[in-house]
This record gives structure tokens, C-alpha cells and sequence, in this order.
């Protein structure tokens, strides 16, 4: 081959590069355009009425990344997140249980805009691509966060003490159709699941019948081996209470903001001892303050956690126990408001 010819072969094949170089930029710039809308965070009123959130963010490749919270359990990574036709895609995959073996069941969810509002479909299909589930719902978007609040100006208003004695005054049970485990004595609140036929018992959440808005609230807790609890912070966010003595750092742990905020260090004590909380949520950020060590420091919240009443985070809401799983205690808890 002639000098001039492999030149111009080797200019042909730059050229050819950089063109290549550029539609893939084009098209990651046009998907990234298209994608705008949705990135960001919604609140879900997911089928059947409960609270879901959906988070959508760019990766450094310009894809995609979705997470997602389905009524309970935790924050979980969408399978796949894209946009096709305008509108956001989000698959999860989910195994289930069919004739005695694991099965993949994929849902696909399909989101359209209007506004601040997210139009959705919820369609899952079996192992054999038959349609098993369909049902609409909605979405609205979560605004950005303040910036972390100054806690040292924080302003308190009066104190209010949860547990008065031996009286379950102030509190209500959240289902009257589960048992009712819940009973309190000398200032102490016990939750006891073994029923009188020695058989566990799944039994109701209780909440207080005022609601807060931003707030400090001190407490202390004893859970046995095992015991895993939660304290709702205005029924939207789980601070979770759990025996975790021991273990790494978890979000599933003693003082964990539920899958979403994992402590800095590991403070708990062993099961069966009392332990302290003192937990101040302020603008969407919260702070967690565990035997005496802090443990999350003035951290945002960047929505709803599993078993919340509402995805709405702007509005008062009451203050709820987890009763459904093990036993548990609470004593000396104190709300105190902050004053806006």
C-alpha cells in the first residue's frame, strides 16, 4: 500500500471515530434531556392507598439509576430505569413462590409527567409473560431540600410527656382488628407477642393521638435478643429499634434511619439493657443521638421509610411503635416541639 493511501485510510478511520465519538454523545445528551423530567424524588400513593417513594438519578455514564420503596420493608435498586417514548420506565424483579419453587415475577412501572405530578401503571407479569397484576396510581414530587437547619438556634417549646404512669391515655391502637399486645405499668410500655396459648402473636401498632411537626424526643428502650421494634417520627419516618449489639454498621440497626440512613458508629448495648434515644428531626434532617454517642448527625431525609402512614412529609403526624414483630419496652418519653 502507497504512504498516501494508508493516510488517507488511517484519516478515514479517525474521522469515522470521532463520528462515532459524537452521535454517542448526541445520544446520550438527547436521553439525558429526555430523562430531566423525572430526575429527582417523588412521594407514591401506591395502590390500595399506601406510601411509596420513587428516587431517579443520572449516573457518571449519563444512565440511569432508580430506587424504590414499595409500602413496607426497605429502599431497594429498580432492576432497570430508563426513558422510552417520553416516559420514565422502571422494572423490578420480584421472587415468589410457585408449585414450591422460586419464580421471577417482573413489574413494570410506566410513568408519565404532568406538571409536578407522576401519572403511573403498575403491570407485572409471571415466569410465562402472562399478565398476573395491573392497577394505576400517583406521584408528586418531593421539593429539594433547606439546607441543614443550625441546631445550636433551634428554638423548644414545651415539653410533653408520652407515658403518664400506669394510663395508655393519649394513644390508640392503629389496627383493632390485630391483638392489642400493648399495656403499660409503673411508667413502663410493654409490648408482649406471646399470646396465652403460648402461640406468637402479630399483633397492632399504637400511635399518639396528637401530632407533631418538627420536634425532639427522648426516650429509652429494652428489647430482648432478637427484638426489633421502630419508633415512627410523625408516622412517615422509622427510626429503627433493634437487639444489633455487636453487629457492623447497618441501616437495619439500633438507631438507623430505616434503609436510608446508616449510623457512623455502632453504639448499642446488649440485649435486655436499657438504652437511651434522643432524636431531633428539623427540616427534613435528623439527628440521633444513641447512649450518649452521637450516631447520626443532622442528616437529611430524603423520604418516606417502609411502614409509613403517608409519602406526605409536610404535614404533622403522630408519633408510632412497631408492635407487629417482638417484644419491646419504652419508659421516659418526652416530645418536645420546635417552635417555627
Amino acid at each position: 500500500m502507497k504512504h498516501s493511501s494508508f493516510t488517507s485510510v488511517v484519516r478515514g478511520l479517525a474521522a469515522a471515530g470521532l463520528l462515532c465519538g459524537a452521535v454517542t454523545l448526541f445520544a446520550a445528551d438527547a436521553c439525558c434531556e429526555a430523562a430531566k423530567p423525572y430526575i429527582g424524588r417523588w412521594a407514591l400513593t401506591i395502590p390500595g392507598g399506601g406510601a411509596g417513594w420513587l428516587g431517579v438519578e443520572t449516573q457518571a455514564d449519563g444512565a440511569l439509576k432508580g430506587s424504590i420503596l414499595w409500602g413496607g420493608g426497605s429502599v431497594v435498586p429498580a432492576a432497570e430505569t430508563k426513558v422510552e417514548n417520553g416516559a420514565l420506565v422502571v422494572v423490578r424483579k420480584h421472587n415468589r413462590k410457585k408449585d414450591g419453587q422460586n419464580v421471577i415475577f417482573v413489574e413494570t412501572i410506566t410513568a408519565k409527567r404532568e406538571g409536578d405530578t407522576l401519572a403511573l401503571t403498575t403491570r407485572t407479569v409471571n415466569d410465562e409473560g402472562k399478565e398476573v397484576g395491573k392497577a394505576d396510581f400517583t406521584g408528586k414530587k418531593i421539593p429539594d431540600l433547606p439546607p441543614r437547619p443550625d441546631l445550636s438556634k433551634l428554638v423548644f417549646g414545651t415539653p410533653i410527656r408520652l407515658l403518664n404512669g400506669n394510663s395508655l391515655d393519649g394513644w390508640k391502637v392503629m389496627n383493632e382488628k390485630a391483638p392489642n399486645c400493648w399495656s403499660i405499668a409503673d411508667g413502663v410500655l410493654s409490648n408482649r407477642v406471646m399470646g396465652p396459648d403460648g402461640k406468637k402473636r402479630h399483633g397492632t401498632n399504637i400511635r399518639t393521638i396528637a401530632e407533631f411537626e418538627d420536634f425532639n424526643i427522648k426516650t429509652e428502650v429494652r428489647v430482648p435478643k432478637g427484638g426489633n421494634s421502630g419508633i415512627y417520627l410523625r408516622g412517615i419516618y422509622e427510626v429503627q429499634v433493634a437487639e444489633s449489639y455487636g453487629k457492623p454498621v447497618d441501616s437495619h440497626n439500633m438507631g438507623a434511619l430505616y434503609s436510608r440512613i446508616t449510623p457512623a458508629v455502632a453504639a448499642e448495648r446488649p440485649a435486655g439493657e436499657w438504652q437511651t434515644l434522643d432524636i431531633t428531626l428539623v427540616d427534613r434532617h435528623l439527628t440521633v443521638i444513641l447512649n450518649g454517642t452521637p450516631i447520626i448527625d443532622n442528616q437529611p431525609v430524603l423520604g418516606c421509610t417502609g411502614g409509613a402512614m403517608t409519602s406526605d412529609e409536610f404535614k404533622p403526624g403522630p408519633i408510632y411503635l412497631q408492635g407487629d414483630h417482638t417484644d419491646v419496652d419504652y419508659r421516659n418519653m418526652i416530645v418536645t416541639p420546635i417552635k417555627k
